[in-house]
């Protein structure tokens, strides 16, 4: 006897992931890309890198990740790739707190020109 059932797909909503923040990004471009991620405190502060974190969605000015660093609306955060050809700072603009992770949406401080390239 043949039973039926679905499956979700990888493209899912998914409550618990950064997928459900991109929501609110709708330029956003599904992406995996490795940065390290520290927190500015003060101005002119040169921080050391807390975190290793996948950007899972981006904008040409927002990048999209999950993190284990506590943040909040409004932390600088610099985010700088292996190879360095990205390095740069963003303000948090979006945060929805889950358990042992913080989903977090950055806005870049200046422009970045060219640091996402769609196929």
């Amino acid at each position: 006897m043949a039973q039926s059932a679905a499956a979700l797909g990888r493209s899912a909503y998914d409550p618990d992931g950064v997928a459900d923040l991109a929501r609110f990004f709708p330029d956003a471009t599904p992406m995996k890309m490795t940065v390290h991620l520290a927190r500015i405190l003060e101005a002119g502060d040169n921080p050391a890198f807390t975190e290793s974190i996948v950007i899972e969605f981006g904008t040409a000015r927002e990048v999209l990740f999950a993190s284990k660093t506590p943040l909040e609306f409004d932390d600088v955060l610099r985010l700088r790739n292996s190879d360095g050809s990205l390095d740069v700072a963003a303000k948090v603009v979006a945060v929805q707190y889950h358990p042992g992770k913080t989903l977090v949406a950055a806005r870049f401080c200046r422009d970045v020109p060219n640091w996402i390239v769609k196929s």
